[in-house]
């Protein structure tokens, strides 16, 4: 299988207004407990870090090929940093199940920036 890759944009005011609009409705929807416990513990930079990780999931969910929906859900997809701060995307759920059947033997790197207004990411699928 050939690699694939995704890329998505996402301004922080967007992810902002939707926390503030739902609260954690939206956050638990979207994110992890454990990516909330990250973000929340950037302090002024919550929403960057946020916004980061929503482009993230859009950035698998098209290098999957599927979007966000029947083989890829928000809260299956995980973005934390490792032991070297350096971000890993993690599967659970439906989603692993799917992302292992249809992409044997093929990894996932993540790469993630952000300015005070926009987020990035980029997803490698490879093997």
């Amino acid at each position: 299988m050939k690699n694939r890759i995704g890329t998505d944009l996402v301004e922080v005011s967007r992810v902002q207004d939707a926390v503030s609009r739902t609260g954690e409705a939206f956050l638990n929807r979207v994110y992890t407990k454990a990516e909330q416990a990250y973000c929340d513990g950037r302090g002024a930079h919550r929403f960057e870090c946020y916004a980061a990780r929503f482009a993230a999931k859009e950035a698998f969910a098209k290098a999957l090929g599927t979007g966000i929906g029947d083989h890829a859900s928000f809260s299956e997809i995980e973005v934390l940093p490792d032991a070297l701060g350096k971000p890993e995307l993690r599967l659970y759920g439906d989603t692993l199940k799917y992302f292992t059947r249809a992409f044997p033997n093929m990894t996932v790197d993540v790469s993630l920036s952000h300015t005070a207004t926009l987020a990035i990411a980029t997803v490698l699928v490879s093997g």
